[in-house]
């Protein structure tokens, strides 16, 4: 197998076939190159060779997806990722596979491409690249022909790069005066060519396709290799030549660019500045410190614009034995779906059933199962938020307005009263931590749950263990994080019937531990809902 893979994702790229046929001019090492047509064949067609692999995507896919499909295919220790527009340092791929570390990101210096004049036919004048001109200022003609030339200007070279705090890409002069040796550290870098190995690009994500179809990816190539613990460094033994749309009527690949930019952009800043990368060892202060004094980040600057954070997606786990009434079943899922839409639920149950993504557990009912089927509905969803939602609760819409303020927290809903299903007769209390009222932050609660299965599993369900996570500490319980509460603005509604679980007490004496008989309330009426009576018949109906 190669050393290293060159990943070129390209469309509407007139100067690929130039780019390979560079690349193979110029690499001295065991280096294949594989570049993804995103939509589009290539024009000029690129010939057969043993060192290149052509992909076709006959609808496009965008350039972030067309890159991670190109190394998938790839074997090599090495991966460079490399813009379809530009030239090469003789030897470039063994100068950077020598130097090179495992939890490095690197780059070669930054030349600027002149890539082509346009030339007029009739009397030889040439005018730099850009726009084809309409009329020859020399002549007077107007039938430019294009002359690629190929050449890495001589000036600038780049090796130093930063962001903003807007996390733009900004060029980093300032650092550069302060780089010394061969290899330099940089803060940032350019997406348009860097190097690192296979293992860390899909470790680190470093082409993550929920980002959008392209932009952003110097820096969010730099932020995670820095923030994991790794190093972005500048390899001034080598070098490759860019060629920039920075002149106007120029051609982009992709529609909407800065609408991309912005998208990709405000992800980056939501991870980043709020320090929500979970494989982050540093947070970014750390690396403004490592590099300060840095242009808008330093003491004094004016505060950036503050940001509208993205609110967490929210799902619900829903879980069910099938054994009770399949009209209250249905009431109460109809009821979910007010206050969440179905698409963001995962349904997990002992019999198939029709309910958002449904998960089928042939268990047998009991504790065990129970936790078995919390935990499988956590990982089947990909929601941030979860709110755990039994089959006989109906949720008032207030329920799921929540979020969760601290992650290693549990959140209890104590606004909820007992109904009994015979005659509608309500209870509450000021102190009913219930796992059917529990949110909290998906990867807390799938740490929890497995870690209660797991003991279940090797000791067998133990009741003063508790149901509730949060509620007991080591070693009668699973963990140390702890239970929070907070009201919704409406109750929720706990149907209590034959089939429930758990023991209906409806007076004091029945309570061992009187703590929680603290706010004993009954009554035939609850806020939101009305007549309880009347709500339990319509359930039954």
């Amino acid at each position: 197998m190669p050393d290293l893979s060159i990943l070129i994702p390209a469309r509407n790229e007139q100067f690929l076939k130039r780019t390979i046929d560079d690349i193979l001019q110029h690499m001295e090492g065991d280096t294949e190159i594989i570049a993804v047509l995103d939509g589009r064949w290539a024009d000029p067609p690129i010939p057969q060779h043993e060192k290149v692999t052509i992909i076709y995507c006959p609808k496009s896919i965008g350039q972030r997806a067309a890159q991670n499909m190109a190394a998938k295919i790839s074997q090599a220790k090495y991966l460079m990722k490399v813009d379809a527009h530009c030239a090469f340092d003789q030897g470039f791929d063994v100068k950077m596979m020598r130097e090179m570390q495992d939890d490095w990101t690197m780059v070669p210096v930054m030349k600027n491409l002149h890539a082509f004049d346009w030339v007029c036919p009739f009397c030889g004048y040439r005018q730099y690249q850009g726009p084809k001109p309409e009329k020859c200022p020399e002549c007077g003609g107007a039938d430019f022909e294009r002359d690629v030339v190929w050449i890495a200007k001589p000036s600038p070279n780049s090796t130093s790069y930063r962001f903003n705090r807007e996390l733009h890409f900004k060029y980093f002069g300032e650092y550069k005066a302060r780089q010394k040796g061969d290899i330099v550290d940089t803060m940032s870098l350019q997406g348009s060519c860097f190097m690192c190995t296979r293992e860390k690009y899909w470790e680190l994500e470093l082409c993550d396709e929920s980002w959008g179809s392209w932009g952003q990816q110097g820096t969010e190539v730099a932020l995670k290799t820095w923030l994991s613990g790794g190093r972005v460094v500048c390899n001034k033994k080598t070098w490759y030549a860019h060629m920039f749309r920075t002149q106007k009527g120029w051609q982009w690949p992709y529609p909407a660019p800065g609408k991309s930019q912005q998208g990709a952009r405000k992800i980056s800043q939501e991870i980043f500045l709020n320090d929500r990368w979970p494989k982050a060892i540093h947070k970014l202060q750390w690396l403004i410190d490592k590099f300060a004094p840095v242009p808008d980040w330093t003491e004094g600057a004016p505060a950036p614009k503050p940001k509208r954070r993205r609110k967490p997606p929210k799902g619900v786990v829903y879980y069910t034995d099938n054994r009770i009434d399949k009209k209250m079943m249905l009431a109460c899922q109809k009821q979910i779906t007010r206050g969440i839409k179905e698409k963001h639920v995962v349904s997990v149950s002992l019999e198939p059933i029709d309910f958002g993504r449904n998960v089928h557990l042939p268990l047998e009912r009991g504790h065990l199962a129970m936790f078995k089927q919390i935990l499988a509905g956590l990982e089947t969803s990909t929601a941030d938020v979860i709110f755990l939602c039994e089959h006989d609760m109906l949720y008032h819409p207030s329920h799921f307005d929540f979020i969760p303020p601290r992650k290693d927290a549990f959140y209890y809903n104590l606004n909820v009263w007992k109904v009994r299903i015979e005659d509608g007769h309500a209870l509450k209390v000021d102190d009913c931590k219930q796992t059917s009222g529990l949110v909290a932050w998906r990867e807390l609660l799938l740490e929890h749950y497995r870690k209660r299965v797991e003991r279940v599993e090797r000791e067998g369900y133990k009741r003063y263990t508790g149901f509730e996570p949060g509620t007991h500490s080591p070693p009668v319980g699973i963990d140390r994080y702890k239970a929070e509460s907070y009201m919704s603005k409406y109750p929720n509604i706990d149907i209590r019937h034959d089939k429930n679980l758990t023991a209906n007490r409806w007076s004091k004496d029945k309570f061992r531990n009187q703590k929680y008989t603290i706010g004993w309330t009954e009554a035939d009426e609850v806020p939101g809902w009305g007549d309880t009576k009347e709500l339990m018949d319509t359930i039954r109906r």
